[in-house]
């Protein structure tokens, strides 16, 4: 078989801010690749620069040292070949389902017609169908998250990159959800990054885990997660599941505790200078 090269190109990565207490190094040194149609989670302890790394990534965030590339061209600001899924709740409420699926394919041109046809399409495969008249009001936090992604993927996007998407919701509801990323993810073979601090999540969605250090974010280790595909929620009851998270959470567990002394230094210095 012939080689395959990576679709995206992460290359000693730097970043970093200027704050009253000096320069922050926020991310340093990352470097790592992304196969098609390849999985990869990014976790560690908040403070590590998980989601600066996603906005270099994503070409929402300049100024930084290294390189980004997407098969090969260098991403120099938003690029049309990554779609991005943030946090924040970000359907329009003012539109239905439907509209606001279609609403970047209206915003490229598409007759109505087609544009509505293929926000029917991804409405399906985020298992939303039915739903098209309702308004975001009218959904629960999973389902606006869902439409979302559906919005996301009309745009056939070669990399989805989510920034802890379902961070905001309850633990069911986390791994039904990640059941249909799962589903969406074999169905279009689409090259998907997460940026998560939820260990279950990780090890349930991905082909591999990048784990980050503590600031300033560097690449402590990437575990390879060699569970069979197709998965689902099930697999979270497995001994090798189980084997994984504990592997990953003893790397994390350092890490974060490096970020709970470094807090409480911080709560330290800032009640001493309340004090004087």
């Amino acid at each position: 078989m012939p080689a395959v090269d990576p679709i995206l190109v992460v290359e000693n990565i730097v970043k970093r801010f200027e704050t009253q207490d000096g320069v922050l190094v926020a991310v340093d040194d990352v470097s790592f690749n992304v196969m098609p149609g390849e999985f990869l989670s990014v976790i560690g302890p908040s403070g590590c620069g998980k989601s600066t790394l996603f906005n270099v990534m994503g070409g929402l965030l300049g100024g930084y040292e290294g390189r980004i590339s997407v098969g090969g061209e260098t991403v120099r600001g938003p690029h049309a070949s990554i779609g991005m899924i943030f946090q924040e709740e970000s359907t329009f409420p003012w539109r239905t389902v439907i509209d606001n699926v279609a609403f970047p394919l209206e915003i490229a041109g598409m007759a109505k017609v087609e544009r509505t046809e293929k926000a029917r399409h991804f409405i399906d495969l985020v298992g939303l169908n039915g739903f098209e008249r309702r308004y975001p009001s009218e959904l629960s936090g999973g389902m606006r998250q869902r439409v979302s992604m559906a919005r996301t993927l009309a745009s056939e996007p070669k990399i989805l990159l989510m920034d802890e998407p379902f961070a905001a919701l309850d633990e069911q509801t986390r791994l039904l959800l990640g059941d249909k990323v799962l589903q969406i993810q074999q169905d279009l073979k689409q090259t998907t990054l997460l940026i998560t601090h939820n260990l279950t999540e990780a090890v349930q969605l991905s082909d591999r885990i990048l784990v980050m250090t503590y600031r300033p974010g560097k690449t402590k280790r990437i575990v390879e997660i060699a569970l069979p595909r197709p998965r689902n929620s099930e697999i979270v009851s497995s001994d090798d599941f189980g084997r994984y998270v504990a592997q990953i959470w003893s790397d994390l567990r350092e890490e974060a505790s490096k970020g709970l002394k470094d807090d409480e230094a911080r709560r330290v210095r800032s009640g001493g200078a309340g004090a004087s």
